[in-house]
C-alpha cells in the first residue's frame, strides 16, 4: 500500500518560511517528497531554510512582503511554472504581542489584522486561481492559536485575529469545497522557537515553568506542529476541512 502521509510529487507554498515554524514546516514537507514555494520577506533566512532541505533544486524561493499582493501574484505565477500548479497551502506567517487593551491604538490593530488575516486570505485566493490550483485539488491550512479560542490577558487583538482565521477557514471550506479544495485551521500552544527562545516567558526560569504548566505535556517543539501541517497536508485528511486542529499539548483540555 502507498504511504498516506506522502508529500510526492505535491507542490505545497509556505508563508513565513524563512525561521521557526514555517522553517520547519519547510524542511519537514520537503523530506515527506514535496516541492515547496517558500514566501518571506528575509531572503537570507530563506537560504538558510533551504540549505536544511532535501533536494534544494526542487524548491522555488519567493523574497517578498507578503502585503504586497501584486508581487506576491507574479511569483506564485513564477513558481507554478516552474513546479506545477498547487497542491497545498501553509499560512504560517504572523506576528504576535501582548499588551492590555489601554495600550491598544488603531495602527496596531490594523498592522496584525493585515499581516496574520489579510495576507493569508488572499494567498489562498491566489492558490484557489484555476491556473495556480491543481486539478486535483488542494489542501490549505490557516494558522490559529490557542490564544484564538481561550483567552488570555493582554492577547485580545492577537487572539481576535487568530479567532478571525478559523472562522474564515470554516466559510472557505464551504465555499471551495466543489474545487474539491479542503481548508482547515491549526492551533498550536506556546511551541519553543530561536525567536521566542530569549522572551521571558521561555527564558525566565520561574515564568517558563509556569508556561509549561499550562499544557498538559509541556512545551512544543516546532516538529509537533510539523508534522499536524503533513497530515493536513496529505490524502490521509481527504476528508477533513472547515475544521480547527488543535496541537497544544493539552492547553486547551484545561
Amino acid at each position: 500500500m502507498s504511504n498516506p502521509f506522502s508529500l510526492e510529487n505535491k507542490n505545497i507554498v509556505i508563508t513565513g518560511a524563512a525561521s521557526g515554524i514555517g522553517r520547519q514546516c519547510a524542511v519537514s514537507c520537503a523530506a515527506m517528497g514535496a516541492s515547496i514555494v517558500l514566501f518571506d520577506m528575509n531572503e537570507q533566512g530563506l537560504l538558510e531554510t533551504l540549505q536544511l532541505m532535501e533536494r534544494k533544486e526542487q524548491h522555488f524561493l519567493a523574497v517578498t512582503d507578503l502585503t504586497r499582493y501584486e508581487q506576491v501574484s507574479v511569483l506564485l505565477s513564477e513558481a507554478v511554472t516552474k513546479l506545477g500548479r498547487i497542491n497545498g497551502l501553509l499560512n504560517c506567517a504572523g506576528i504576535s504581542n501582548t499588551l492590555p487593551m489601554k495600550s491598544v491604538t488603531p495602527d496596531l490593530v490594523e498592522k496584525l489584522f493585515r499581516i496574520n488575516v489579510l495576507t493569508a486570505y488572499f494567498m489562498t485566493k491566489e492558490v484557489a486561481k484555476m491556473g495556480n490550483l491543481s486539478k486535483e485539488g488542494a489542501s490549505i491550512v490557516f494558522f490559529s492559536s490557542v490564544a484564538g479560542s481561550h483567552g488570555q490577558p493582554g492577547k485580545s487583538v492577537y487572539g481576535m485575529t487568530k479567532g478571525a482565521l478559523v472562522a474564515g477557514a470554516k466559510s472557505l471550506a464551504c465555499e471551495l469545497a466543489p474545487k474539491k479544495v479542503r481548508v482547515n485551521a491549526i492551533s498550536p500552544g506556546v511551541v519553543v522557537t530561536p525567536i521566542n527562545a530569549h522572551l521571558p516567558h521561555i527564558a525566565d526560569p520561574e515564568k517558563r515553568k509556569e508556561t509549561e504548566n499550562l499544557h498538559l505535556l509541556g512545551l512544543g517543539e516546532t516538529t509537533d506542529i510539523a508534522n499536524a501541517c503533513i497530515y493536513l497536508l496529505s490524502d490521509a485528511s481527504r476528508w477533513v476541512t472547515g475544521t480547527n486542529l488543535f496541537v497544544d499539548g493539552g492547553y486547551s483540555a484545561r
